[in-house]
């Protein structure tokens, strides 16, 4: 199928895609906090199943993969992040046990109280934090855990230009205390809540991006939706070094009762 039989959404996408397969993280985020978010979940086993929702590349799922023992399945919409994924897999020799499959968070190929460990960074937005939560909890055993980082807000009240921001941007977004109240909603214990720190955005997200953008506004010289995604992507970076005291990432550890 040609490009022009393709609507501009579809296209869009595959540009979305492509730039950020040229980042080896697609959201903010480090293996340490990848790291200190599992030490707040026991008994896993090698038999244990565990599945990374919105997994793009799969940088904090190799992390989880050598923390733990168990089989990983990873689901993202992105064909293309999906090949990097198993060709990453293959490079760390992680084959046999991690798996990434082309699908969607909204219809996910798990049986019912299958899996111990639900774990999704940076991706939950997708669907929204509250349907994601109330929709996968019949997929996990009872006492299984989820694990999911959500942008959140640090304080009540914040100057109207972040808050128009990220209202427009994810409507869902909310104080640390509204989203626990929705995890205990749901029917999760809330085990644990910790503030990603700065350098998750900064060091690991942010700086890259500047010399990927410059290669693909060549590769794309001339195109008006690359140049805007591009655009977005500086103008949500300087509001974040404007305004971070006001939000940022959070990780939701909660276990199934």
């Amino acid at each position: 199928m040609s490009d022009e039989n393709k609507s501009i959404y579809e296209f869009d996408l595959r540009l979305i895609y492509e730039y950020y397969s040229t980042i080896e993280r697609q959201g903010p985020g480090s293996p340490e906090v990848t790291i200190k978010a599992l030490s707040f979940i026991d008994n896993l086993t090698n038999e244990s199943k565990i599945a990374d929702i919105g997994c793009g590349t799969g940088g904090q799922t190799m992390v989880i993969a050598n923390h733990t023992s168990g089989n990983i399945t990873a689901i993202d919409l992105s064909p293309i992040f999906i090949d990097i994924f198993n060709i990453n897999t293959q490079k760390l020799n992680l084959q046999d046990r991690v798996n990434g499959i082309v699908g969607s968070m909204e219809n996910l190929p798990f049986q019912n109280q299958e899996l111990d460990l639900i774990w999704s960074e940076g991706a939950i937005y997708n669907i929204g934090f509250e349907r994601g939560i109330n929709e996968w909890y019949k997929f996990l055993k009872k006492g299984a855990f989820f694990a999911v980082s959500e942008v959140s807000w640090f304080t009540e009240e914040r100057p109207g230009e972040i808050d128009e921001f990220w209202n427009n941007e994810y409507p869902e977004i909310d104080t640390i205390s509204n989203k626990v109240k929705q995890m205990e909603k749901a029917g999760y214990i809330p085990m644990a809540t910790f503030v990603l720190p700065e350098n998750c955005w900064i060091e690991n997200f942010y700086a890259p991006q500047v010399s990927a953008q410059e290669k693909f506004l060549q590769k794309y010289l001339g195109n008006k939706t690359a140049e805007e995604l591009v655009e977005n992507q500086r103008h949500e970076a300087k509001l974040y070094y404007k305004y971070k005291e006001f939000y940022g990432y959070v990780f939701y550890i909660g276990k199934k009762t």
